[in-house]
C-alpha cells in the first residue's frame, strides 16, 4: 500500500467519522429538495425507486470515494492522482479530485446563501412572524410569501445571514478535525435526529399522519414517469454528497482497520432515514392545511411557515423546526469548507487557520455572485444562456461537475485501480466485492451517464 502519508490528522473513532460523513450528507436536500421533489413525483412509487438507486448507485460510488482517500492519505487532487499511478495510472487523474474540490466550492458559494435563509427563519419564528396578523388586510398566506420575498431580495440581510453561516465555520475547521470538524458534529447530529423526532411527533399529533404515511410508503407507479427515476437516480446520487471533495477528504481521515463497506451502507441508511422522517414531519402538516405536496422550493421556506402560524404552539414548533433545518445545512457547510481548507493546506502549505481565512473568504466572495442574484441586480442576471449567476452555478455543478466526477470515479476505481488493492480496501465476501464491482464497472457508469445527457438536453427520454 502506498504511504505517501501527506495528511496526519484522523478521526478518533469509526462512530466518529461515520457521524461527520452523515453529517455531511444530511443537508437542505432531504429537508429541502426530497420532500418536494417527491411531491412532484407521485410520493410512494419515487421512494422505492429512490431506495434501489442509494443501493445500487450511491453506496458504490461512495465506496469509492472513500477508497481513494484512505488509500491515499492526502487531499482529494493528490488521491486521485496517487491510487492511479499506483495501479500504473496517469496522474492526470489529479483533475478529478480537483474538480471536486472546485465544484464542492461552487455549490458552498451558493449554499451559504440558503443555509442563511433557514436561520434567519429561526429568529422569524421566535418573533412570531409566523402568526397572521390580528386585523391585517394582507392574508396570512401573502404576509408569509411577502416574507419570504422581502428576505431573498433584500441584500443586506442575505450578505449579513451568508457572513454569519460562513464565519461560523470557519471558526469549527480553524480548530482543526478532531477539535473542531469532529466535536462540532458529534453535538451537532444527535441535536438534529432530536428535533426532527420532535417535529414528527408534532406532526403526527396536529396533523394528517394516515394520509401522509399513505402518500410516502403507498407506491402508485402510473404517477412514476421516466423523468421521476432519472430525478431519483439524480437525487440518490447528490444526496449523499458524492463528487464534491467531501468523501474523498473525510476518507482520508479514517481510521485504519474501519470498514469502507459497512460505514458505507450506515451512513446511506442515516442519509436516507433524515429524508424520510423529514417527509413524516413535513406532509403530514402540508396535507392537514390542504396544501400541495408538490409546491417546489417555497414548500419549506412559504408552506410550511403558513401552517405553523395556523397550528397549537406553531410559532415554538416552526422555531424548532428552523433550528433543526440549520443543524442540517450547517454539517453540510463545514464538510463542504474542509474540502479546500485541507487543499490549500496541503498543496500551498498554509497554516491550517490561513488555509481556512483564504478558502472561506474566497467563497464569501462568490456567494455574492448568488446574492446579487437573488436582489435582482441587473448585471447579475442573464449571464449565460438567460440564466443569472446563482441558476447558473447550480446548473454547472448539478448537471456538469458532479455527474462527470461521479462517472470518472466509477471508471477509476472500476477499470483502472488494480483489482489486488480493490480486494484489499473493500475488505469483502467474493460474492459482494462482485457485486460491487459491477455496479461500479458498468451500472453506476451507465446510468449517470444517462442522466449527465438528460440534464444537458443531449437526450430526451
Amino acid at each position: 500500500m502506498t504511504t505517501s502519508t501527506t495528511i496526519d490528522s484522523r478521526w478518533s473513532s469509526e462512530f466518529k467519522y461515520v457521524l461527520a460523513a452523515a453529517g455531511a450528507a444530511v443537508g437542505l436536500g432531504n429537508l429541502w429538495k426530497f420532500p418536494y421533489i417527491m411531491g412532484e413525483n407521485g410520493g410512494g412509487a419515487f421512494v422505492l425507486v429512490y431506495l434501489f438507486c442509494i443501493l445500487l448507485i450511491g453506496i458504490p460510488v461512495m465506496m469509492a470515494e472513500v477508497m481513494i482517500g484512505k488509500r491515499a492519505r492526502t487531499s482529494p487532487a493528490n488521491a486521485s492522482a496517487t491510487v492511479a499511478k499506483e495501479s500504473g495510472g496517469s496522474s492526470i487523474w489529479s483533475l478529478l479530485g480537483a474538480s471536486g474540490v472546485i465544484a464542492g466550492s461552487l455549490i458552498l458559494s451558493f449554499y451559504i446563501v440558503i443555509a442563511g435563509w433557514a436561520a434567519a427563519y429561526i429568529f422569524f419564528g421566535i418573533s412570531g412572524d409566523f402568526l397572521a396578523t390580528v386585523g391585517s388586510e394582507i392574508s396570512h398566506k401573502d404576509e408569509i410569501g411577502a416574507l419570504f420575498t422581502g428576505l431573498i431580495t433584500d441584500t443586506t440581510q442575505l450578505i449579513i445571514w451568508a457572513s454569519i453561516t460562513i464565519i461560523a465555520a470557519m471558526l469549527v475547521l480553524i480548530r482543526g478535525v478532531t477539535a473542531g470538524l469532529e466535536k462540532a458534529v458529534t453535538y451537532l447530529m444527535p441535536l438534529l435526529f432530536i428535533l426532527l423526532t420532535i417535529i414528527m411527533v408534532y406532526a403526527a399529533a396536529t396533523g394528517n399522519f394516515g394520509q401522509a404515511a399513505e402518500f410516502m410508503f403507498s407506491p402508485d407507479f402510473s404517477k412514476l414517469s421516466f423523468d421521476g427515476v432519472l430525478t431519483a437516480l439524480g437525487h440518490a446520487f447528490f444526496t449523499l454528497s458524492l463528487s464534491s471533495g467531501i468523501m474523498m477528504v473525510y476518507g482520508a481521515y479514517m481510521p485504519e482497520g474501519t470498514s469502507i463497506a459497512k460505514t458505507s451502507i450506515y451512513i446511506a441508511i442515516m442519509d436516507t432515514a433524515v429524508a424520510l422522517i423529514a417527509g413524516m414531519a413535513i406532509f403530514p402538516i402540508v396535507f392537514a392545511n390542504g396544501m400541495e405536496p408538490s409546491a417546489g422550493p417555497g414548500l419549506l421556506f412559504v408552506s410550511l411557515p403558513i401552517a405553523f402560524g395556523q397550528m397549537p404552539l406553531g410559532s415554538l414548533f416552526g422555531t424548532l423546526f428552523f433550528i433543526m433545518v440549520t443543524f442540517a445545512a450547517f454539517t453540510s457547510v463545514i464538510a463542504l469548507l474542509e474540502s479546500p481548507v485541507a487543499y490549500l493546506n496541503e498543496r500551498l502549505g498554509l497554516t491550517r487557520a490561513k488555509a481556512t481565512i483564504v478558502a472561506g473568504c474566497t467563497i464569501w466572495g462568490l456567494s455574492l455572485l448568488t446574492v446579487f442574484s437573488l436582489s435582482g441586480a441587473p448585471w447579475a442576471q442573464d449571464v449565460v444562456m438567460g440564466l443569472n449567476f446563482f441558476d447558473a452555478l447550480d446548473k454547472l455543478t448539478a448537471n456538469i461537475m458532479l455527474p462527470l466526477a461521479g462517472l470518472f470515479t466509477a471508471v477509476l476505481v472500476g477499470w483502472v485501480v488494480n483489482e489486488n488493492i480493490t480486494r484489499e480496501e473493500f475488505a469483502l465476501p467474493e460474492i459482494a466485492y462482485k457485486a460491487v464491482m459491477f455496479c461500479l464497472r458498468y451500472l453506476s457508469p451507465v446510468a449517470i451517464a444517462i442522466v449527465f445527457l438528460q440534464a444537458v438536453g443531449l437526450i430526451s427520454l
